[in-house]
C-alpha cells in the first residue's frame, strides 16, 4: 500500500476518532481534556493504534477501560464515517510526549549558565 494513502487514513481516522470521542457519553470518557495526537495503521488496516493526550486526567486506568469498553461501538461508528474494507480495531496508548517536553522545557529554564567568559578574555589578551 503506498505510503500517501496509509498517511491520508491515518489522518481520516485521527479526524472522525476525536469528533467521536469528543461525542461520547461515556463518564469515563469525558474526564479531562481529551485530544487524538496521532494515529499508526498497520499497512493491511486490520489495527490501528491511536495516540491520546489528556489534560489533568482524573484516572487514566479508567479512560482506558472505558475505552476498550467501547471499542466495538467506537469502530462501528469508524466504519460508518470511512469507506474502506476493513475497519481498523482501534488499540488506544497513552501519549506522553507533551508531559516529556514539558518537563524537560521546565528543566531547561531552571539551568543557570553562566556568561561567556571568553568575550573578557579576548579583550584582556589584545592589550598586553
Amino acid at each position: 500500500m503506498p505510503v500517501n494513502r496509509l498517511q491520508r487514513i491515518n489522518e481520516d481516522i485521527q479526524r472522525v476518532m476525536s469528533t467521536i470521542l469528543r461525542n461520547m457519553k461515556d463518564p469515563r470518557v469525558k474526564q479531562g481534556v481529551l485530544s487524538v495526537t496521532g494515529v499508526d495503521t498497520t499497512p493491511d488496516l486490520r489495527q490501528a493504534k491511536i495516540y491520546l493526550s489528556i489534560y489533568e486526567p482524573e484516572s487514566e486506568k479508567e479512560l482506558l477501560k472505558g475505552l476498550k469498553a467501547a471499542s466495538g461501538y467506537l469502530r462501528h461508528e469508524l466504519g460508518q464515517a470511512l469507506s474502506l474494507r476493513y475497519t481498523p480495531e482501534p488499540i488506544f496508548e497513552i501519549d506522553r510526549s507533551i508531559e516529556r517536553g514539558a518537563r524537560i522545557n521546565t528543566i531547561l529554564n531552571t539551568l543557570e549558565i553562566p556568561a561567556d567568559e571568553e568575550d573578557d578574555d579576548e579583550s584582556g589578551e589584545d592589550e598586553q
